[in-house]
């Protein structure tokens, strides 16, 4: 049986039942302090979003979801199959705004570096040639530069407003980061490994698009095939009784819904339905 390790809290673990339920996979007879559970053919380790990569990497499991910052940190040798989408973040360098530094190059040396990400950190700042010194936090890293312990951080930020708070601007984006299904090298093309990324991914693709279907006149099949390109094209057919109207399916992302519909309303076409999809295999 596959094992899969998922986080045992907070927003990614939420996101990835979500996800899990969607895929028609749901987390069933899970307790809070649960720490095993089934998941249709699949068993679910939760543990620690930050212990995952480790714990596949170690073969306690064979996949993971988590955050590709943390899979980063450990700099463990393993197989990402998908990205999931949520969660996403970006690890940044960010300096206090009286500290007058706007770029990388004005890092200097010694510099102290406070960050929960010491292993990204000496690596990217090695990489590019600059003698740190780094300070490993446990958490809010942007005090640090406040209280003497750092003259510079790297921490992660969604939408900057945190660093804004607590008087820091960035100076540079380190890695960018979501939440991904990783696997052991051997355990990527396992059979199980396959059905559960196409099932994931099934879902992820369904997301922001909907299913489309109207009558269309004949003599604007042109001008709806210009509005409704659709994966592959919109399919038609034909009605019973044939007639002036054929039958239209197309995938169109939601965000374009009102304008397409509108057009198509324009362009003479009846019946128009729109609907979610659960999922969407190419």
């Amino acid at each position: 049986m596959l094992r899969v390790a998922l986080p045992n809290k907070g927003r990614l673990s939420e996101d990835v039942k979500q996800l899990f339920d969607d895929a028609g996979l749901p987390i069933r007879g899970r307790s809070e302090r649960s720490l095993r559970a089934r998941i249709g053919d699949y068993e679910a380790l939760f543990v620690r979003a930050q212990d995952i990569p480790e714990f596949v990497a170690d073969g306690a499991a064979d996949v993971g979801i988590t955050g590709w910052d943390l899979v980063t940190e450990t700099n463990r040798s393993l197989t990402q199959l998908l990205d999931l989408e949520f969660g996403r973040c970006r690890l940044v360098v960010a300096a206090t705004e009286e500290s007058g530094l706007t770029q990388l190059a004005q890092v200097a040396p010694g510099t102290r570096v406070a960050t929960c990400f010491p292993g990204i950190t000496r690596r990217f700042f090695e990489l590019r040639g600059f003698a740190v010194q780094v300070v490993p936090v446990s958490g809010a890293a942007e005090i640090a530069p406040h209280l003497g312990i750092a003259d510079v951080v790297v921490d992660l930020t969604s939408t900057g407003s945190t660093l804004q708070v607590n008087g820091l601007r960035e100076v540079e984006t380190v890695l960018e980061s979501s939440a991904r299904l990783v696997a052991r090298e051997d355990a990527a093309n396992r059979t199980e490994t396959k059905d559960l990324t196409l099932a994931l991914s099934s879902v992820l693709r369904a997301r922001g698009q909907r299913y489309l279907m109207a009558n269309v006149p004949r003599e604007g099949l042109a001008a709806v095939r210009e509005c409704l390109p659709g994966l592959n094209g919109p399919t038609l057919s034909e009605l019973m009784g044939g007639g002036r109207f054929v039958a239209m399916h197309a995938v169109v992302p939601a965000d374009a819904v009102f304008r397409t519909v509108a057009r198509l309303q324009g362009l003479g076409c009846e019946g128009i339905l729109v609907t979610r999809i659960e999922r969407l295999v190419p």
